[in-house]
């Protein structure tokens, strides 16, 4: 469903997301918002949560991969350490 709001931005840069897509979208106090701009929009998309099983899918699914490609943790180390 399709929302239209109007919202203004503060002094601080702060824009106040209306109540009725806060509800819509289930966001509460503190929760994360990716900020995306094209050049000439602004999207926010909440940043959800994976649940527990889907976390640990993701962990066995890397896990896989890391035994397949005969990863040591000293190879992650340095990509970690050259990647920061």
């Amino acid at each position: 469903m399709e929302t239209l709001e109007i919202t203004s931005l503060s002094t601080k840069g702060q824009v106040v997301i209306p109540r009725n897509i806060r509800n819509q979208l289930n966001l509460d106090i503190g929760d994360k918002l990716i900020v995306v701009c094209d050049g000439s929009n602004i999207l926010l998309k909440p940043v959800l949560k994976p649940s527990m099983s889907e976390f640990k899918s993701l962990i066995e699914e890397t896990d896989k991969i890391a035994k397949d490609l005969a990863t040591t943790p000293e190879m992650l180390s340095t990509f970690i350490k050259d990647n920061r």
